[in-house]
């Protein structure tokens, strides 16, 4: 139950009734308007001008009834402000004035009805009856619309929730393989995991999208999956492999690549797989591509690989520093590696790499990043199409 004391100084009681603003310069005819509209059941508030209209608009208003000669600012001036203001609250304009162009101009600038002064009580109950029912309609589809919008954002942060958690169990999976994978090859220890990171490295340095730094990461850390149909007396062999193994071995990306491609998640990654081992000059395997036709994030790869091959022990020979990884690598760019990316590489300090090799506890493979090349810079000049470059996957050649 609402008490309010209208312009007249009549109190009335309501409950829930429209809550209607008159504005009118004329103090008699907003007193008149006033006692007569809640005898009808509405709670007035009147304005002496559109200024103070505006300033009362906030204030649970759900109807206006406005003259439209008014010194100063007159019904339009209020009329185009009040809808930026309140877009759903209807106003009626009333005038002493038959102006059919003033109507409407009235109308085509949102006006809910236009009557002549003084309007007739059932005429002006009638067209206030009107609005409010037009102003219901708009309100439910506002709050309706207002809902729905945050039912999506409610939806689209629980998938997002359950993205993260079913992402968070993909990567637990695929880190136990990898850590299978790495067991077999005795020698290698969590190879893989570092040259995921290295590779993650490079690849920020040339400022690729995150979307692909993440498919990078799984395809380093599987890039020898293929080796699971390599037999243990060639994979494990302590000597030099002869022409028929080292051929066994050289279709372990290929082998690798038939595995991944069926996997949905894995498809992207699939290819770094399979062309790992191409070199910049077209002599590797096992398609022999050359330069950018191999997919930018196997040359990546390449370059992240030789330096965790040179800088681990090996039972043949002990691990060699950064700074000699650096210069091997140097030398072989524009044959086994992107000359591009081997500028790349170079101008990250090698102690960079170093922290890599062995990251903070409680950090994944997953989480590391590293600085991004500064947006402009030559060494990230390369274009959307190159970074995507394709394959030709049903090319055959030999190697």
């Amino acid at each position: 139950m609402e008490t309010m004391e209208t312009s007249s100084g009549v109190t009335s009681e309501h409950r829930e009734s429209p809550r209607i603003l008159i504005v009118d310069d004329d103090a008699s005819v907003r007193e008149v308007l006033s006692v007569l509209l809640s005898e009808e059941g509405y709670r007035c508030i009147c304005a002496p001008d559109a200024p103070t209209a505006l300033a009362l608009l906030p204030q649970g208003i759900q109807l206006v009834i406005s003259d439209l000669k008014m010194p100063e600012h007159d019904g339009i001036w209020l009329l185009d402000r009040a809808h930026e203001q309140c877009p759903d609250v209807p106003i009626i304009m009333l005038t002493g004035y038959g102006d059919t162009d003033s109507a409407v101009s009235c109308l085509r600038r949102g006006a809910a009805d236009y009557l002549i002064k003084p309007p007739k009580l059932l005429e002006l109950v009638r067209a206030i009856e009107r609005a409010l029912a037009k102003y219901r309609i708009a309100l439910e589809r506002r709050l309706y619309q207002q809902r729905l919008e945050q039912s999506i954002r409610d939806t689209k942060r629980e998938l997002q929730q359950t993205f993260t958690k079913l992402e968070g169990a993909y990567n637990s999976t695929l880190l136990g393989l990898v850590a299978a994978l790495d067991a077999r090859e005795h020698e290698t220890g969590d190879h893989s995991l570092r040259v995921a990171r290295y590779a993650a490295a490079l690849a920020c340095r040339m400022s690729l999208p995150d979307d692909e730094i993440h498919e990078l990461r799984r395809g380093a850390l599987l890039h020898d999956i293929g080796k699971i149909g390599v037999s243990d007396s060639i994979l494990l062999k302590p000597g030099p492999l002869d022409s028929e193994e080292w051929a066994g071995m050289r279709r372990h990306p290929e082998v690798g690549f038939a595995i991944l491609q069926q996997i949905d998640y894995l498809a992207a990654p699939s290819k770094i797989v399979l062309t790992h081992h191409e070199r910049f000059d077209g002599t590797g395997y096992p398609y022999g591509l050359m330069g950018q036709d191999i997919p930018i994030g196997a040359r990546i790869f390449t370059i992240a690989d030789t330096l965790d091959a040179i800088t681990s022990d090996r039972p043949y020979r002990a691990a060699s520093s950064f700074e000699m990884a650096r210069d091997e690598i140097l030398r072989c760019s524009g044959t086994q590696f992107d000359p591009i990316l081997v500028d790349a590489f170079m101008s990250i300090d090698a102690r960079e790499f170093e922290s890599l090799r062995r990251p903070s506890s409680g950090k994944s493979v997953f989480d590391i990043d590293a600085p991004r090349q500064a947006e402009g810079d030559a060494l990230s000049k390369q274009n959307s199409d190159e970074r995507r470059s394709s394959m030709p996957l049903h090319r055959s050649r030999s190697p």
